[in-house]
């Protein structure tokens, strides 16, 4: 059985950025906090913790602590609240979704209501929708389009979560075309995700098995689960090397092995290794 990896693999820049941050802060830092968690991958989570990171709940007393901003973003009023009670402020936002930060305040401002398209209970939506002053109209899927709403807004702003599946985006924007006569659309996926996805088009039609390698809460993982299982049906969505089953795989003279932008290449790696080791 040949095992085939994907060109575009492990951490993205904003990952990577991200937890290049969070550790020279822990080794800066006496007390450094977090709200939620970096990324969303668990092994990435334990090496955060590892490091003295504290995951908390809430904000309490900031004075000689620093508050430690996730990849996704966080709202500015959560953000004003922590320097009002102290906390220092390091900001490990990836620049991609501070892009999207900045294109939704702007329109904001220019009169549009704004549409998200993306995932309502995802933290990277929540650090959207927290930098507007009104409160935006989350839509994640076709079905879910308010029409009754939106057949009222004369002018619209529509950004896209960095992570979701284009796909789903254009059938979105189609169907929110038909109700609203001037919409403004900035596709804000991301390079990575698009590169990923991309490929994500073609490999599982190349492989008997595809294995797709990342967190059950990463949501650009989820989304490469969805295209490749829509083509083919051999496809398994696993976090480590415990999850895999010998039996996926008899007959099968190829598996493509892919992962989400949050899954560390020690991981991706170890899987490669035991896949290969298969054929012994």
């Amino acid at each position: 059985m040949k095992v085939n990896v994907a060109h575009y693999g492990g951490f993205c820049f904003g990952v990577k950025r991200a937890i290049g941050i969070a550790l020279k802060t822990a080794a800066a830092e006496a007390t450094v906090c977090m709200l939620g968690d970096i990324v969303h991958n668990e092994e990435v989570i334990k090496q955060i913790g590892s490091a003295g990171i504290k995951r908390i709940k809430r904000l309490g007393a900031g004075e000689r602590k620093t508050l430690l901003l996730s990849a996704h973003g966080t709202g500015t009023a959560i953000i004003d609240n922590a320097r009002r009670r102290g906390y220092n402020i390091v900001d490990a936002t990836c620049p991609m979704v501070k892009g999207i930060h900045k294109i939704a305040k702007k329109m904001e401002v220019a009169g549009h209501t704004i549409i998200i398209i993306g995932d309502r209970d995802h933290d990277e939506v929540h650090g959207i929708m927290g930098q507007l002053k009104t409160r935006p109209i989350v839509i994640d899927q076709v079905h879910t389009i308010p029409r009754r709403r939106i057949s009222k807004i004369r002018k619209a702003a529509v950004v896209v979560q960095s992570t979701q599946n284009a796909d789903n985006v254009f059938k979105i924007i189609d169907g929110i075309k038909h109700h609203i006569p001037d919409v403004q659309f900035f596709n804000t996926i991301c390079r990575p995700t698009r590169t990923r996805q991309a490929e994500m088009r073609t490999m599982p039609l190349k492989n008997d098995v595809m294995i797709i390698i990342g967190s059950r809460n990463s949501a650009n993982t989820q989304r490469l689960c969805q295209i490749a299982k829509s083509l083919n049906s051999r496809t398994y969505c696993i976090a480590s090397r415990e999850d895999i089953k010998p039996e996926w795989f008899a007959g099968a003279r190829s598996v493509g092995v892919a992962s989400g932008a949050s899954t560390p290449d020690v991981i991706i790696n170890e899987i490669v290794a035991y896949l290969r080791q298969l054929n012994k």
